[in-house]
């Protein structure tokens, strides 16, 4: 069964005197506005259609958005600002990632070959896009308490992530707070997973290359055997690093690419190993490349091998706020119950909306986009993801809630 039939509504509660409820004909408009943006994925900093379309929707209904200087991602203020009273901000990433669309059996599948929404950003799109407009339409009404800013943000999959451009481009220019959603296959939709503290790791680009003169596969012993030296570091690194850290740390290397050779009686003249590093733990993230590098040293040269390190620095743990994420719970709870709540664990997973709270309190959100009931795994970053799309009417009201709630406790 496709995952556009199985799509269910889940129930709305009727405990909440907040305006804000998404429209029928605005919920079946996000639901195909996702799924054109399902079909036309763009990379980090490529991000031009989907920009032109966030645009486009949000002046079609009388706002004014900015695309940052980048030329890819944008802001929009629902309300107008004082200059006095911050804002909150709602965060959407915008870009795909470059891997094939695995689904062979929905409409809107990718059409470009070598790019997906695997992550789940064309739902944070169209859920901050649809908050966008039901709180310009309670703004008309004047029952918008203060303003809210959209932000659109590209390139949250490059690292060190776009975040980090968008925030020097003056995003957080008079916002107080920010909040964000991030699609999780492991929770039924109609429900949240929230977690004050830490919800996510901190995340490396780590690569390795090694060198040495080569030779015959016949006399290993007259050269610098670098396919076993590259098969030690995969192996000997992660183990050293194990004994090292503090297990409490959450300190995890792991290899997703070793290169080496051409010829299956040459030994090589390089090899190339290139991974992640992740990490619960803050403290332990700054001292991370101090032993990391030890350890790449110790290996690597007991194997007589010369060696480069590119650690690329990526981002930081998402550090929610307490305040901030009690706030989300009672609005979902307004919305929709204290039910649809449920606690979440840290994820080694990294996001790049830890950026923004460094500077700002916030708090990011799990959404859950399982269909209640199925059984099957729709992991992130795999070619097969995919979402009940009821969520999308889930997040817009949860966003509004905690606009509107936020909002009301500042006056």
């Amino acid at each position: 069964m496709s995952r556009e039939s199985q799509t269910a509504q889940p129930a709305v509660s009727d405990r909440s005197e907040l305006p804000g409820k998404l429209p029928d004909h605005l919920r079946a408009e996000l639901i195909a506005f996702r799924r054109d943006l399902h079909m036309h994925p763009e990379l980090g900093h490529q991000e031009f259609r989907t920009t032109a379309a966030i645009k486009a929707r949000l002046e079609k209904a009388g706002l004014r958005p900015r695309v940052l200087k980048s030329g890819t991602g944008l802001i929009c203020d629902v309300g107008s600002w004082d200059g006095v009273r911050p804002m909150l901000a709602l965060r959407a990433d915008i870009d795909a990632l470059p891997i094939p669309d695995a689904k062979t059996h929905v409409s809107y599948r990718s059409t470009f070959p070598d790019r997906a929404h695997a992550c789940g950003h064309d739902v944070h799109t169209a859920v901050v896009l649809g908050a966008g407009l039901v709180l310009a339409e309670l703004d008309r009404q004047g029952l918008l308490p203060r303003p809210v800013r959209l932000l659109f943000q590209p390139a949250e999959e490059v690292l060190p992530g776009g975040a980090t451009d968008a925030i020097d481009s003056g995003v957080l220019d008079g916002v107080g707070r920010i909040i964000a959603v991030h699609c999780d296959p492991r929770v039924d939709a109609g429900r949240i997973g929230l977690r004050p503290g830490p919800i996510t790791s901190a995340c490396d680009r780590l690569e390795v290359a090694l060198s040495g003169p080569g030779g015959h596969t016949a006399r290993p012993h007259l050269s610098t055997d670098l396919v076993t030296a590259a098969a030690r570091v995969a192996v000997d690194v992660p183990a050293l690093l194990a004994r090292r850290m503090d297990a409490r740390s959450g300190m995890s290397v792991t290899w997703g690419r070793i290169e080496a050779g051409h010829a299956c009686n040459v030994i090589p003249m390089h090899a190339e190993l290139s991974g992640t590093v992740r990490c619960l733990d803050l403290a332990a993230w700054h001292e991370a490349p101090d032993m990391i590098h030890a350890a790449i040293d110790e290996v690597a040269t007991m194997h007589g091998a010369k060696f480069e390190i590119n650690h690329v620095r990526g981002v930081p743990p998402v550090v929610n706020d307490p305040v901030v994420t009690e706030l989300l719970r009672e609005a979902m709870a307004a919305r929709r119950g204290a039910g649809s709540v449920e606690d979440t664990e840290q994820s080694l997973g990294g996001e790049d909306f830890s950026w923004y709270l460094e500077h700002v309190p916030g708090a990011m959100a799990r959404l859950g986009v399982r269909t209640p009931g199925d059984l099957a795994k729709h992991d992130l970053h795999r070619g097969d993801f995919d979402v009940d799309e009821s969520a999308i009417e889930v997040g817009v009201e949860f966003f509004t809630a905690a606009a509107l709630l936020d909002g009301r406790r500042a006056r």
